[in-house]
């Protein structure tokens, strides 16, 4: 039995190979989006890119996680994996789910994404019990790297944070007044930038007033989304780069919240690996 696993965003898919022995092989193609990429670009991808790389192996069940599979758009996807793999059991489903299976394993518990958008769900074990929309950069996705992004040039802009820090920014990023304003409101994408300048919070993120801005985010997503689940005895696990860089300021704001502490990391597919190799009963121990 072959199983074949993928994590997908706009950018890239990471592919995981199982053999029937347990071999494990990894691959890397562009990214497969059913939202932005029409069915022609997603065959294109699968036939020029993945299938050559496995040399004509048939798997026998495919499990493919990514952004934009939603219910509406999965079968997108779906359709083009049946024309390559016609006899193989597939499974299309959402990147959250791929989070939520990869953190919680098949326990019940809280997972949560933290990149350049953030999302969070309420997991049963298997599949999905509750969603809290994540609504986007503008009307949500706190504790996202686009929201910590937007709160900082905010600052900067408006001469909240000190001048030290101010002063930095501008010598770090290169960045204008004028820049910002038109990367902002003008370009294409000013979600992605707003998230490239999580590495400057980063380097500064031991000053107060930048942890501060840390705390402040993460305890907005666990106010407005976690806290909305209603399971305070349930551990809130994370995943996505931000929460892999940021987990120190998480757990402060965690604690505030009176929320325990789960499990960090900043891929799914070794957590999905574990969950598609190991039973549930075996999980339980």
């Amino acid at each position: 039995m072959t199983t074949l696993i993928a994590d997908s965003g706009s950018t890239k898919t990471d592919w995981m190979l199982i053999a029937a022995g347990g071999t494990v092989k990894r691959y890397v193609t562009d990214g497969i989006n059913p939202v932005v990429g029409d069915p022609v670009e997603i065959r294109r991808t699968l036939e020029e890119q993945f299938a050559p790389q496995i040399n004509g192996i048939a798997p026998d069940n495919i499990f493919f996680y990514g952004a934009g599979c939603t219910p509406q758009k999965k079968n997108v996807v779906e359709k083009c994996l049946m024309v390559l793999y016609p006899e193989a059991d597939i499974e299309v489903a959402s990147d959250v789910l791929a989070a939520a299976r990869a953190l919680c394993g098949h326990k019940e518990g809280i997972a949560c994404i933290l990149g350049t958008g953030s999302n969070s769900c309420l997991f049963g074990g298997k599949d999905i019990i509750a969603n809290v929309s994540p609504l986007g950069y503008i009307l949500g996705d706190e504790g996202s790297g686009a929201v910590l992004g937007r709160t900082l040039v905010s600052d900067i802009l408006k001469k909240q944070l000190p001048n030290d820090i101010c002063d930095a920014f501008y010598e770090e990023t290169h960045l204008t007044e004028t820049e910002i304003i038109n990367r902002v409101y003008r370009a294409p994408m000013p979600n992605r930038f707003l998230a490239s300048l999580v590495p400057f919070i980063y380097n500064h993120h031991r000053d107060s007033q930048i942890a501060e801005l840390l705390v402040a985010s993460f305890r907005s997503f666990l106010k407005r989304n976690v806290l909305r689940y209603h399971r305070p005895d349930l551990p809130v696990n994370f995943i996505g780069g931000v929460a892999h860089s940021f987990e120190e300021e998480i757990k402060v704001a965690l604690h505030i919240e009176h929320l325990i502490p789960g499990r960090f990391e900043q891929s799914p597919l070794d957590g999905l690996l574990t969950y598609h190799t190991t039973s549930a009963s075996e999980d339980i121990f």
